[in-house]
């Protein structure tokens, strides 16, 4: 515990008032509990409450739906950056998974003394580079043309200007921080703060069971989160349909939505394409309390996560609402989800390939003994070891040794 309050500006990628957990309950609800207050700037755009931020201040400035926000954002983050100074005194400037934004960041730290910091939860250029090779495969050469400036403006800016003067950068994973140190970060200046869960939240105790009459009588696996083209989400319906070989009465249940109307769309009709209409449930958005209420429901949790340089970095969240929610697990081998099951003992890891899923899938539900085994395993580890009450701990303790006592 410090012995001043510290006051941190943190200037963010997503909709301001803020809905990620890694945000809002992170830095909104335990940070305090260290003297950690954060200024928050950023875009509106969220569907928040405007009230639901106890860690310091919001300062929306433009917003996302803009058609130009892209642009703007820059100047408009710098101007929400001379709100915060105005507010009190500062210790540090950080910036998240913006990269003008990341530049503007470091000039306003230097020009105030402060030390700049960088939170690095995705990687943003190599995400611009994907998005350019595939315009390139689709043949549509003058946004291949934009894109490509775009990624390439944005590594120069990012790998040459912003990372290299930050005091300190957090990543997402310890995959993270040694990919970043193959490309010259001094490992020493990194600190990995991986995904966690609200242990308030996910309690099983907690939850009330969905009483949504389909799931009676099947053997029901289930999958949080996002779904996506280019998430491989057409992955979970090769599982479905290898698993209805096998074990007639499965029922996928896949709770949640798409990022857009035609990504919806487009698993929809792969669902009934492959004639899976009676063995995949597709939810669509759900509040999160009638999410949790399927999950708790299955027996089996899939978290298949594509490899390549984009996900091999990241901590995937769904993994780790399985496990507080005592659901064995079946999750692909990333960095990550691998480090969680070889530690808790609480799922099995396995290639993302059909075949391999399903035959872990049928392990568990044909292995009461070890399910059950698993179940009771992994809140219990998820609580030592993946909670933001304990990271924010790990998140305390960097800026502890990075961040001047105003104290003295």
């Amino acid at each position: 515990m410090r012995r001043t309050p510290l006051s941190i500006a943190f200037v963010i990628r997503d909709p301001l008032p803020p809905i990620r957990a890694d945000v809002l309950t992170l830095f909104g609800a335990e940070m305090p509990r260290y003297g950690i207050g954060t200024e928050l700037v950023g875009q509106a755009g969220g569907a928040a409450p405007a009230d639901g931020w106890d860690g310091g201040a919001v300062h929306p400035v433009g917003s996302l739906r803009h058609r130009l926000a892209s642009v703007l954002s820059p100047f408009w983050d710098a101007a929400g950056l001379v709100r915060a100074w105005r507010r009190g005194p500062l210790d540090a400037i950080q910036v998240r998974d913006k990269i003008a934004s990341g530049l503007v960041g470091r000039v306003a730290a230097a020009a105030l003394g402060l030390p700049f910091v960088y939170w690095m939860s995705f990687p943003i250029v190599e995400g611009f580079e994907a998005r350019r090779d595939q315009l390139g495969r689709q043949g549509s050469t003058l946004l291949w043309l934009a894109h490509a400036i775009r990624a390439a403006l944005s590594r120069f800016v990012l790998y040459r200007m912003v990372l290299p003067g930050a005091r300190h950068i957090f990543v997402q994973s310890d995959a993270m921080a040694d990919w970043l140190a193959a490309k010259g970060v001094a490992r020493a200046r990194m600190t990995a703060v991986p995904m966690g869960v609200d242990a308030a939240v996910f309690r099983r105790e907690s939850v009330i069971p969905s009483t949504d009459p389909r799931l009676d009588g099947r053997r029901v696996i289930v999958y949080l989160g996002r779904i996506a083209q280019s998430r491989d989400s057409g992955f979970l319906l090769d599982v479905a349909a290898a698993l209805r070989e096998r074990q007639p009465d499965i029922l996928l249940v896949i709770a949640g939505d798409a990022p857009s109307a035609d990504e919806m769309a487009w698993m929809r009709s792969s669902i009934a394409a492959r004639g899976l209409g009676d063995h995949v449930l597709l939810t669509g958005w759900l509040p999160q309390h009638a999410a949790l209420g399927y999950a708790v429901r299955a027996e089996v949790g899939l978290s298949p996560i594509p490899r390549g340089v984009l996900f091999d970095v990241s901590s995937p969240t769904k993994l780790l609402e399985y496990l507080a929610l005592g659901i064995p697990s079946v999750a692909n081998d990333i960095p990550d989800q691998q480090l969680v099951v070889t530690q808790s003992a609480a799922g099995l890891c396995a290639p993302m390939e059909a075949a391999a899923f399903r035959d872990a899938v049928l392990e568990l539900l044909g292995n009461p003994i070890m399910a059950s085994q698993f179940a009771a395993r992994g809140p219990a580890w998820v609580r030592t070891h993946r909670t933001y009450t304990v990271l924010a701990g790990r998140v305390a303790a960097a800026y502890e040794r990075i961040l001047p006592d105003r104290a003295g």
